[in-house]
């Protein structure tokens, strides 16, 4: 029976760790080249842990959209990798964005979606009371979506008010055209 001085077995733990570390490593600097620039920057490698890489994203969409690509990085990722992977899991625990990194994001003005309507439309009431029973609530709903829709062009097909831009869009109103795309859908 031999034993082994602690500098041998403190050099075996350290090449078992280099070993391990490697494929992490390799990932890394390929991880921009393999996605994209774009999901590159909503996404960050965390580890590599029995064959299962962990990647951070910046939101639950992106962690959504790439968990349906994920068998295509997989491909992808094992061609550049010594040891495969055989799987990825997204998430947005451990998302933290990297310093001097702005995420470019549209921004969508409301004013600009097809259904917006103007909000300077007042209707006086007498329902001040922050009391009021559900009837004077309805009430006074009701006289709100009225004088918004005032005005408003009818839609061709079901005949009710339609923000102008919804006509534009689509020459319905959003229900008939949810409508015509569902039947479209069916078939």
């Amino acid at each position: 029976m031999s034993f082994k001085s602690i500098d041998d077995i403190l050099g075996g733990l350290e090449v078992q760790a280099k070993l391990q570390e490697q494929p992490f490593q390799i990932l890394l600097t390929c991880w921009s080249e393999v996605v994209g620039k774009v999901v590159a920057a909503h996404t960050q490698p965390l580890l590599i842990q029995r064959g299962v890489l962990r990647v951070a994203t910046s939101s639950a969409a992106w962690a959504q959209n790439l968990t349906f690509e994920r068998q295509r990085l997989l491909l992808k990722l094992n061609e550049k990798l010594p040891t495969p992977l055989v799987d990825i899991r997204f998430s947005t625990a451990g998302w933290q964005r990297p310093k001097g990194t702005e995420l470019s994001q549209q921004t969508v003005l409301s004013s600009k979606h097809p259904s917006f309507l103007a909000q300077d439309i007042r209707v006086d009431s007498d329902v001040t009371s922050p009391n009021q029973n559900a009837n004077t609530a309805f009430q006074h709903w009701a006289k709100t979506v009225q004088a918004q829709s005032h005005g408003l062009p009818l839609c061709p097909q079901c005949k009710c008010p339609t923000p102008a831009g919804e006509l534009q869009r689509w020459s319905v109103c959003f229900i008939c055209a949810a409508k015509h795309l569902s039947s479209n859908l069916e078939q």
